[in-house]
């Protein structure tokens, strides 16, 4: 059992920066992980998976070039830098873990955090 806690969400002006943690109370490197997010009255979606060495990663079209997702396994913690935010960017944000490969569906995913807000303004 993966316990999960996002962190590091809040309010930004559009162009501006914040980064997400996500902290797992067991051991993140035998899983991999992803971010997903969900706007008021969107379904969620896949923004970015890592694998469990950190070796490969997989980016939804909409944020690459902006986003960057890392890990630490000493410290259990999986990243998510944002940088040049945009307000479609404003969602809840969900870190998941899952066995195998990286994976846009979120059925696939065993464990989820409760999440944390992003809101971008104009």
């Amino acid at each position: 059992q993966v316990q999960l806690v996002e962190s590091g969400g809040g309010l930004v002006q559009a162009g501006g920066s914040l980064r997400l943690s996500c902290a797992a109370s067991g051991r993140t490197s035998s899983y991999t992980m992803g971010w997903f997010r969900q706007a008021p009255g969107k379904e969620r979606e896949f923004v970015v998976g890592i694998s469990e060495s950190g070796d490969n990663t997989k980016y939804a079209d909409s944020v690459k070039g902006r986003f960057t997702i890392s890990r630490d396994n000493a410290k259990n913690t999986v990243y998510l830098q944002m940088n040049s935010l945009k307000p479609e960017d404003t969602a809840v944000y969900y870190c998941a873990a899952k066995w195998g490969i990286i994976s846009s569906d979120q059925r696939s995913y065993d464990y989820w955090g409760q999440g944390t807000q992003v809101t971008v303004s104009s």
